[in-house]
């Protein structure tokens, strides 16, 4: 198990990457380095969303009776193509 903050060369980094990702998995700073100069610091992805939770808006959310019924302001555009207002 590594401890702290672990640096490794690149041919390391190759032959122990696997146990280098558990380590960046676990928290640990892994930084791997060209000669001596750090190049890369291996982190852990984290998950910034979460899986949907169907019925989390249960309440929450209210949808009137008429939600579909035709808009006012829209009722000249519902007419019969033949019956439309001139503009």
């Amino acid at each position: 198990m590594l401890l702290g903050m672990t640096r490794v060369n690149i041919a390391e980094a190759k032959a122990r990457l696997s146990e280098l990702i558990d380590a960046a998995l676990q928290g640990e700073d892994v930084i791997i380095a060209r000669r001596n100069t750090p190049v890369v610091k291996l982190t852990a992805v984290t998950s910034r969303t979460s899986a949907p939770k169907f019925g989390m808006f249960k309440g929450r959310i209210r949808i009137s009776d008429d939600f579909d019924a035709p808009l006012e302001s829209f009722a000249e555009y519902m007419l019969p193509a033949g019956r439309r207002r001139k503009r």
